[in-house]
């Protein structure tokens, strides 16, 4: 079979076998307090979505007390308007120059794929629906799953490729 410069001829086509960039072995700087720090990210992260919502609430009272109750009709549309919010902050946060969200950034660690590139858009807001969708469904399963692996990933982290890591500020100053 002929070598056509994509890489090993016995893979097929669309099939990339990149090792994993950041082994937690020979590199524990990047995985040191991962976990933790993650949580908290989390809990920044859910302050920052969750503060235009609370203000769109005040926002629909005093629109609906304004119009006689006309305008109540809007909190109907708070339910998807949320989720897109998410999505939105999600996949513009994570696939920035950061590839990281605002809590993530706070904490120092960041969104890469498993042979280490740098997350994008589509990406992003994948992680965080997938995220969502597995923590209601299967809570303690993700856990366990961090748990049990030594790249700290859960379980919408095996399902995408992505692992998050202490950014390389962090890694230089643990390494030290």
């Amino acid at each position: 079979m002929a070598d056509t410069g994509r890489g090993d001829p016995r893979t097929p086509p669309g099939f990339d076998l990149r090792p994993h960039v950041f082994d937690p072995r020979l590199q524990p700087e990047y995985f040191q307090g991962v976990a933790e720090r993650r949580v908290i990210a989390f809990v920044i992260d859910l302050v920052v979505i969750s503060v235009p919502v609370a203000l769109a609430v005040m926002f629909i009272f005093v629109f609906g007390i304004v119009t006689l109750g006309l305008g109540f009709v809007l909190f109907a549309m708070l339910p998807p308007a949320t989720a897109i919010w998410a999505l939105f902050y999600y996949g513009i946060t994570m696939g920035g120059p950061w590839s990281a969200t605002l809590g993530m950034r706070a904490v120092d660690i960041e969104v890469r794929t498993w042979y280490g590139a740098p997350c994008y858009f589509l990406l992003g807001a994948v992680h965080a629906l997938v995220f969502w969708l597995t923590v209601s469904t299967l809570s303690p399963l993700v856990a366990v799953v961090g748990l049990l692996n030594d790249r700290r990933r859960l379980l919408h982290d095996f399902v995408l490729g992505t692992v998050v890591v202490n950014n390389e500020h962090r890694a230089a100053a643990l390494r030290r």
